[in-house]
């Protein structure tokens, strides 16, 4: 996959978790964004914000998640002392069970799968063409205790 193709997928994603209905509306991203944005509010309604912290597990996926809150115009934070991989957002429930949750983690697998197929070719290619895992072997015996 490039860049190209791996642009319009998130894009594609954007627009499922809009709702979106028809062709015209899965190519308007701006119009997904729009969507999603009236869905939180509507959320927020129905079900007021509460702070949430979202631990993750590495700078990628901090990135991606921080990403998505600002385009929602969410804004995240964390408190001093906390984990730099700690985000603390507030956010109704409903909207981050029913879009922010789910489309996160399509996005972060599908870019984590992009990435693993970039990293595995650079280094077939560039540094050894065999990239399997390292051999399994049993742990020596350990001694008898006296």
């Amino acid at each position: 996959m490039d860049v190209d193709r791996l642009v319009e997928k998130l894009r594609r994603i954007e627009a499922l978790h809009a709702g979106a209905t028809t062709e015209g509306e899965r190519v308007a991203a701006a119009e997904a964004r729009k969507r999603i944005q009236l869905r939180l509010k509507l959320a927020e309604e129905a079900d007021p914000p509460i702070e949430y912290k979202f631990t993750l597990g590495d700078q990628w996926s901090k990135r991606v998640f921080i990403a998505l809150l600002r385009r929602y115009d969410i804004k995240p934070y964390r408190y001093r002392g906390q984990r730099y991989t700690t985000v603390i957002a507030k956010v109704s429930k409903r909207f981050v069970d029913e879009t922010l949750w789910p489309e996160y983690v399509q996005i972060s697998d599908t870019l984590r799968t992009f990435l693993d197929d970039v990293t595995n070719k650079v280094v077939a290619e560039c540094i050894h063409a065999d990239n399997s895992d390292v051999a399994e072997i049993e742990p020596a015996a350990l001694p008898a205790p006296r």
